[in-house]
């Protein structure tokens, strides 16, 4: 077998992708990388382990996630895997690991498949790419849960030591 690793993601506004791109500077060997919401039709066999990566957004995962894993389920179970998600809320320590994220909590309810190695990571609040009804929608979260509601800049809430610990677990699968 070949010592190519899978990574798919699903990704809104590009942290979840900017994550898997730090993750891809720490771990060996040739990484190929699928947007899951573009369907791809993988030939599993091909790769030595699997990386997925998904945002939240407004609550949810983007609805091709769920598909594709439940879909794709044993043939993820054959290979080392390991997923992670980014959220807003993994800012807060007391929600920022798998065993005490409720959408963590969420993916385990709802996915078929259940990861070897899971990680959560906080994500980004990049108010300069929204359009006035999510800034306005993502404000509100952000009043009602005690982030920032600054819109005069980014703010990047992900915790790259975290990354790279996770990265170095990932290469030890």
């Amino acid at each position: 077998m070949t010592a190519k690793t899978l990574v798919l993601y699903s990704s809104v506004d590009g942290q979840t992708l900017k994550i898997i791109n730090h993750i891809s500077e720490l771990v060996e060997g040739e990484l190929e990388m699928f947007d899951i919401d573009l369907q791809p039709e993988i030939d599993f066999s091909q790769y030595s382990k699997v990386l997925v990566g998904a945002s939240i957004r407004y609550g949810n995962f983007r609805k091709n996630l769920l598909n594709y894993v439940n879909k794709h389920q044993a043939q993820l179970d054959t290979l080392p895997n390991a997923f992670f998600l980014v959220c807003l809320t993994a800012r807060k320590p007391e929600k920022a690991s798998p065993d005490n994220n409720a959408y963590m909590a969420k993916f385990d309810q709802l996915s078929q498949w259940q990861p070897r190695l899971k990680g959560v990571f906080a994500g980004a609040l990049l108010y300069s790419r929204y359009n006035w009804w999510q800034t306005l929608l993502i404000q509100l979260i952000m009043k009602m849960t005690g982030g920032s509601t600054d819109k005069s800049q980014d703010i990047e809430l992900t915790d790259w030591s975290k990354v790279a610990v996770f990265s170095k677990d990932f290469s030890a699968l």
